[in-house]
């Protein structure tokens, strides 16, 4: 199994990826430079490629309601496998807000008015836009690092009881899958394309591939199967996957507008708390810290600012001084990888 690492030119432009040693050659001679895209290790040529030919390249995705998957394959490799965490508290987080706004009104304190003239129904409720906010960012993500010219989604049905008010009223999972269409076809240069469930069990018999029914866990089978064949489907090339390995990615939740503690400590004093900025830099960025390595931003306190693993999202230091922090990249998730990968990540 080889490890290939996304190659960039100097516009930034995805070029087709490269080994992992043949990466190390570049950057020792200076041909190339190594930096972070959100956690994933990348290459950056600093000289005109001898080479512009590019391969088709297909993102196989397989959506679900608590684990999603993605591949990145051509004809000759398959370059990774993604499995994500779903968002799954905007809908908490929406009902707290609207509750803490309320509680407001009551008590003798600053609070907005209500405004009643913004109180048009969305067509898409802010926990599904959510959803399918977070596989639109996937998919840009990759298609910053690799030349996809083509992407595969399992299209996912929302279930009817046949009442004359449900089948009226368009599910939000209907609504919300449709714009997530609209969006990728609306991209350069990318041709989308539609499985039903049956036809992606089809692929995954004919070559003889078995999923798990561990919905949960941090295997290839469970989900990204069903990703891979849609991806060999499209450029073809394997009778059998070339690469099992698959990198996790969770992401973080960010409070970004709530300054303050909900219940106020002793004193009636709310502590600060929330926002996205920790002494300068953007929370859930990754960093190089002297002691601790590659790790990621998370808050402040007393002019130190606390680190966490990036795989696990342990805390490991709240004591951090800005001058020993190495910035590397933004980020909003965190990743690690299950067993072997091809994201090189601890090449820095």
């Amino acid at each position: 199994m080889q490890f290939f690492v996304p190659v960039v030119n100097h516009q930034q432009e995805p070029l087709m990826p490269t080994t992992l040693l043949r990466a190390r050659r570049w950057i020792i001679s200076g041909k190339a430079t190594p930096f972070y895209k959100k956690g994933m290790f990348c290459v950056r040529l600093n000289v005109v490629p001898s080479n512009n030919q590019k391969q088709r390249i297909a993102v196989g995705i397989d959506p679900g309601s608590k684990r999603e998957a993605f591949t990145v394959k051509s004809a000759s490799y398959t370059y990774c496998n993604i499995l994500t965490e779903a968002v799954d508290w905007v809908k908490d987080a929406v009902e707290r807000r609207r509750n803490a706004r309320k509680a407001r009104r009551f008590r003798k304190t600053r609070y907005r008015e209500a405004r009643f003239d913004n109180r048009h129904k969305s067509k898409l409720p802010p926990s599904t836009k959510a959803r399918w906010q977070w596989k639109l960012r996937i998919v840009n993500w990759l298609i910053k690092m690799f030349p996809v010219t083509d992407i595969a989604v399992e299209d996912i049905k929302a279930e009817t009881t046949g009442k004359k008010r449900w089948d009226v009223i368009f599910s939000p999972l209907e609504v919300g899958k449709q714009w997530f269409y609209d969006q990728l076809e609306a991209m350069d240069s990318i041709k989308l394309h539609i499985y039903q469930g049956y036809e992606t069990k089809q692929l995954r018999d004919d070559l003889e591939l078995k999923k798990s029914s561990s919905k949960l866990a941090d295997k290839f089978e469970c989900h990204n199967v069903d990703s891979w064949v849609l991806a060999n489907n499209i450029v073809g090339g394997h009778q059998v996957p070339d690469n099992v390995s698959v990198v996790k990615i969770i992401p973080l939740q960010f409070h970004r507008r709530q300054l303050h503690m909900f219940q106020p400590s002793r004193g009636n004093i709310r502590k600060t708390y929330g926002g996205t900025r920790s002494m300068g830099l953007k929370r859930g960025s990754i960093v190089k810290h002297n002691k601790y390595g590659i790790c990621y931003v998370g808050g402040t306190s007393h002019n130190r600012i606390s680190l966490h693993c990036l795989g696990t999202g342990k805390r490991l230091t709240q004591g951090a001084k800005i001058i020993d922090i190495w910035f590397r990249s933004y980020g909003n998730w965190r990743i690690r990888k299950v067993g072997v990968s091809s994201i090189a990540t601890e090449v820095a």
